[in-house]
This record gives structure tokens, sequence and C-alpha cells, in this order.
């Protein structure tokens, strides 16, 4: 007889509660838990792609190491004992900071990883740290660090009770919400426009959510922040200002007058493309709006002025009185609560990359940085690379160069379920045990989440005879390591669970609640609506809001040399689909069914201006690189603008997972820049890269 399995999904951000029903040993179907109180019975088709996994073939289950060319598996005893003697032997050789550490966007979605993986990468001792972080949301960190003095108190919109929502780069339609977990946004959306309130979209294509919201305005990539500080300073100016309480506890308005004082909505006009009147009627509803929430996403965050964007959009929020507000934008009190356990510390520029001199931020440098810093010889070259859940060569900019550079490294460990662009040239692959075989708490997204609520999930299945979980890879691995620097491991040997570690960590919260209390609700608790709790929450000892930080005041004096100056051709920008994640769900074929999703998206007038027909292919070229692909015609992409999905390009020699090789595609990081970057932050810029187009003379592929 059938089972009845309940967990969270952690594909995505959106903690979507799922219904499995299974019998033995196998999944029958997958559905949304109606009961779940975040996600309500929501769920997206990347729910069945925990079921490809679970079945993939392709999928590693045991290390592999590397021999004159040739994969061959070997024991987890003999792949510890290597991996831990290259680390001491580069160490000795060339120092710790010859050793880097590449963790990928799906460490955050797995528990073990999540617990486990930090205390090994620190015990390495390394400065050269970087992870999928600065490729597209370190600037929300930045702003938030500055402003309220913690990387994750990351003001939250509360759409349940907002009159007005206005989202900038976002596309939570497909992403769920991104930055801010959002299950079954359509419904919520729906819910905000038929209580009669309003929803608008800055970006420069006709999302998906734009098609559903009552107005849509294009914006040319990488300008919003002169649109953002355009409507601050007509705040200000026009004696807008709505501030309330706020201004009990906030600091530095002063400042921010005489610095955004020159950006006027004239001038913004001319940068952004949006009409005057346009940009003005704007900052009316804004103002005029009881209760409102303005959010941005990956189209903020990817450009050359993600921090000072995500500082004005945060400023708005505080101008108009909708920060800590229901209706308006909130912080979240998670019941393991990684800020309350923070002190206040400097987390910016303690050290510096070694070529371009990139300062780090939160324990880690700019992953644009990667490749030179492998490739460039002298004292701290990188010579030894760890990833852990990460596919670099395909997920950052210039990809292509990365791709090259690791031929260079003396030595690499992969830690990953596959072999893939970049893990096919490690030297040892060290594969988990993943999806339904593993226990789930999300530790991250429940600080980003429009409810407070806690979920525990357990593992569906047993892990295959002699695989390994990530905690018991990391632990193990340390251990070793440990016994051969001082001939004792680490807590004696012994290995906690993510059960032992969770207990700890629920031991305090505010609910009051236990973590038998978590493990014994399969749908999760619900701890209730976001509520207003400053300036208790903020994490600066002086418990004020800094609306003024000298750093980002400091880098509007780049916004403005920026003014009037652009590229030759078109601007590059991402797209998601609602399949996709990253490139790593590409080996589900329940996932990758139907047309082809790597086209290129471009305006009917650029695609008359340059006598392309529709699903051509053309020649796409920018300063590192080119590609090959089909155009599609879409009057949803604004002139001059032109729009890739991001993950694909599965078409290297030596991976072995057969999907993603059918649907292989192009990498748009074969056209990204590594020079682009936002230089306040250290994110990658990816949507601020001039390609030009070329007519091919090859016929279409689709």
């Amino acid at each position: 007889m059938s089972e009845t399995h309940y967990r969270t999904c952690n594909l995505c951000e959106a903690m979507c509660g799922l219904k499995i029903t299974h019998l033995n040993g196998k999944i029958e179907k997958i559905e949304g838990d109606k009961e779940d109180p975040l996600s309500r019975g929501h769920l997206c088709p990347k729910a069945y792609g925990l079921k490809d996994i679970y079945e993939d073939p392709d999928r590693l289950k045991r290390p592999l190491k590397k021999i004159n060319g040739n994969w061959q598996e070997i024991s987890w005893e003999l792949a510890y004992e290597e991996v831990a003697s290259k680390i001491i032997e580069m160490n000795m050789k060339y120092g710790a900071d010859s050793i880097a550490v590449y963790q990928g966007n799906p460490s955050i979605h797995n528990l073990g990883t999540m617990l486990t993986s930090q205390p090994f990468f620190r015990s390495l001792k390394t400065k050269n740290m970087y992870t999928a972080t600065s490729t597209d949301q370190l600037p929300h960190h930045f702003a938030s660090w500055l402003m309220y003095g913690h990387p994750l108190l990351v003001p939250i919109p509360d759409i349940d009770n907002t009159d007005l929502w206005v989202i900038f780069g976002g596309n939570p339609l497909v992403s769920n919400g991104s930055m801010m977990s959002v299950p079954d946004v359509a419904h919520r959306m729906k819910a905000i426009q038929e209580r009669g309130g309003k929803i608008i979209v800055i970006d420069p294509r006709k999302t998906e959510t734009a098609l559903k919201a009552d107005q849509h305005i294009f914006i040319k990539p990488g300008k919003d922040a002169w649109l953002l500080a355009a409507i601050a300073n007509y705040i200000i100016s026009e004696g807008k200002l709505k501030w309330g309480s706020l201004a009990d506890f906030t600091d530095g308005l002063d400042e921010l007058t005489a610095a955004i004082k020159y950006v006027s909505i004239a001038k913004a006009s001319i940068e952004t493309g949006v009409r005057e009147d346009v940009i003005l009627a704007l900052a009316e509803t804004i103002c005029q709006a009881e209760k409102a929430a303005i959010y941005g996403r990956v189209g903020v965050s990817t450009q050359s002025f993600g921090g000072l964007s995500h500082w004005l959009i945060n400023v708005l929020n505080i101008l108009t009185g909708n920060l800590d507000k229901v209706g308006g934008v909130l912080f979240t009190t998670p019941a393991i609560d990684s800020i309350g356990r923070s002190k206040p510390r400097n987390r910016f520029n303690r050290w510096q990359s070694r070529v371009r001199k990139f300062p780090e931020f939160i324990g880690e440098l700019p992953v644009a940085c990667l490749s030179e810093e492998i490739e460039t010889d002298g004292p701290g070259q990188i010579k030894m690379l760890m990833t852990s859940c990460g596919n670099p060569v395909l997920s950052i900019t210039n990809g292509g160069r990365l791709d090259k550079a690791l031929e260079k490294l003396e030595y690499m460990v992969s830690i990953d379920i596959y072999m893939n662009e970049t893990s096919r040239h490690a030297d040892i692959i060290l594969p988990p045990a993943t999806g339904v075989e593993t226990s789930h708490y999300d530790l991250t997204f429940h600080h980003l989440a429009i409810r407070n609520s806690s979920k525990y999930s357990p593992a569906l299945f047993e892990k295959t005879e002699g695989a390994r979980y990530d905690w018991e890879i990391f632990q193990e691995l340390g251990n070793v390591l440990s016994r051969k620097v001082s001939g004792e491991e680490i807590n004696g040997g012994k290995i906690f669970t993510p059960e032992q570690m969770l207990s700890r960590s629920m031991a305090a919260n505010t609910y009051c609640i236990t973590w038998e209390q978590v493990m014994e609700s399969p749908h999760g608790l619900d701890l209730g609506a976001l509520k207003p709790q400053l300036p208790g929450r903020l994490s600066h000892e002086n418990k004020r809001i800094n609306l003024a930080p000298e750093l980002l005041l400091n880098d509007l004096n780049r916004l403005q040399a920026s003014a009037n100056k652009s590229g030759e051709g078109y601007l590059l920008i991402g797209k998601r689909h609602l399949r996709d994640n990253n490139s790593w769900m590409h080996n589900s074929e329940q996932l990758q069914k139907g047309k082809n999703r790597c086209i290129l998206l471009i305006n009917p007038k650029d695609a008359k201006k340059e006598g392309l027909a529709d699903k051509e292919v053309v020649r796409v070229k920018s300063r590192v690189g080119e590609v090959k692909i089909n155009v599609e015609i879409s009057d949803e992409m604004m002139p001059g603008v032109l729009a890739m999905p991001h993950g694909y390009g599965h078409n290297k020699k030596g991976i072995k997972m057969e999907v993603a090789q059918k649907n292989a595609g192009v990498s748009v990081n074969d056209l990204t820049d590594d020079l682009v970057i936002d230089e306040l932050t250290g994110n990658s810029a990816f949507s601020n890269v001039y390609v030009t187009l070329h007519k091919n003379s090859e016929q279409a592929i689709f």
C-alpha cells in the first residue's frame, strides 16, 4: 500500500511544502501540501525534479579519482587520505592562500552542507573564499549590513497586506520570490489587485510578472540607481517625506539630501530612457500609497551599481515610512535566528584580492576574480581548488576563461553529484547523498520569508549503500586532516547528525517551541505574520538606522561619472525559466521537456534593423567571446536590449549528464565580462555587458 511523505522542496528559495506518495522505494506522485502554512498547496514544476534526481543514472554516488585521464571508483577512506594529504602539501609548499574554495548555489539549499562545510573550509585558513553570493545577491547584504548592522537583515515586502508593490528587476512569478521566499505568489498578486491595490514592474523586459502587473515600465539595464535617486530626491525636495517614528532612530538625512540633490527627474529620464512624466507619476504613486513595498532583485543586483540600487530601495522604503510597517517591508523572526546570535563587527575590506585588489565582504572575495587568481603567477597564486555544489564554468562571468584556468591548477576536488562542466577538471569527485535521501530544515530562507514558519523534513529514502551524506563528508574529511596535522581528531572523532546540531540551535528561540515539536509537525509550524520590531531588531550597537553610509555616499561619485556614457551594440540581460534553476536541474528529463529554451530574445524593431527573421541563427559577440544562438523576435524586449537564459552550455567533452547534453544550448557566460563588476560590492555585473549581433549562414537549430 502506498505511503505519504511530507517535506519542504529545497530546489529554490520558495520552500514549498510537498506531499509525496511512494511505494517500495519508488515515487509515485508529487503534489503540493495544502496544509503547509507557508505554501498553502502551491508547487512549481521544479518539484518533480526531485524524482528525476533520485532516479538519475548519471548521478554519482561513490568517490571517483582521475588516473591517467580516466575515472576510477575508489573508497571513501582513500579519497579522504589523498585530499587531506594534498591540502597539507599545498599549504607547506605555497601557503594557505594557495588553496581556494568555491561554494555554489545548491550549498545553501542543502542542510548538511550549510551546517558542516563552513567549519571545514574555515579550518583551511585561506583568504581565497568564493561563493555564488557575489554573482547575484551581494548588494542586498551589503546595503543591509551598512544600514541595519547585519547582512541578513533584509526587509521583506509584506505583500499579503500592501496596497502597492513596486518591483525593480525581479520576476517573482518565475523565481517564487528570490531573496523573498514567497510560494503561491500568483494568488498573492491577484489578492493585491482584488483589494484595490496595484503592482508596478520596472524592467528592461516585459517579464511574466510584468504581464500580470498593473503597469510595466521599460528601463535601460544598469540605470536603476538613477531612477531611485531621482525619486528619493523628489520626495525630500518636494516636502513629501513621511517617515513617522523612523525619524526617531534614523541618522543621515542631511547627508543623503546633499548627496542626491543633483539627480533630478529630468536627468534620470535621460539616463534611464523613462519619460519624465512617467517618473513623476511613479514618484507620486509611491508617495500617495497608504502602504507600499518597494523590492528589487536580480536585475538590480547584477549591474555596475547594484550596491547603490539596493541602498536606494531601502532609502525609499524609509522616506515613505514603509519600513517596519504592516503592508510595507518588515524583518523576519525565524525560530533559528542567525542574526540574534551575531555581534556587530566589521565585515568589509579585511583583505583584498591579490591581482585587482577587490575588497573582501562577509569573508569572501568576488568570484569574478577567481580566474585571474589562478592564472597570475606569484606569491598567493591559487594552486588547489575545492568546489562544493557548484558549476562556476557555467555560472560566473567569462566562464570560458575559468574553463581554461582550471587546467593550470595542480590539484582540484569537487564535492558534487554530477560530472559537470566544472567537476570534469577535478582530480577527485566526492558525491554526497542528495534530495529525498536527506533530511532538511531551511536555515537561510526562513530569514527571508514573507511569513514566519518552521519546518523539518526527514529523509524519505535511505541513502545508497556505501554513499555518504554531505555532513559526513565534511566531518570525516575534517577528522582525517586534523589527525594528519595534530594527531587528534575533532571532538574525538564524533560525527554529529544535522538533527543533533539543530536541536542545540533550537534551544533558544522567541517562540518557546522545542525541537521535538518541530520534528512532530510534518506540515510545519505557522509562527505568524511578520510584525514591526524596530529599533530592537537592528544590529548596530546604537540601535539606529544609518540612512547615509559613507561607502555608499562616496559611490554616488562613480554614478555621476557614468552619466552620458554607453558602449557599442546591445545590452545583454539574463532570463529565467520556471523549469530551470541555474544549471543544476538540467539533467532532469521532466524539467527539460518541450521546446528549446536557450534562445536570444530581441525586439521587433532591432530584428528589422539587423535583417533577422524569427528563429534565425545569429552570432553574438562580446569582448570575451562569441556564441551562436537562435533568435526569437518578441515585443517583450526593450529596444536595444537582448535577453538570454542562464545555466546552459552543456557542450563540453567529458561531462556525464545525458539529458543536459541533449539540450546543451550555449552559455551566456561565454559572453559576460569578468572585468565588468560593481566596484563597490564586488558583485558581477552580468547586465552591463555590451554585445554585437552578426548574421550567420547556418539554418535554425530549433
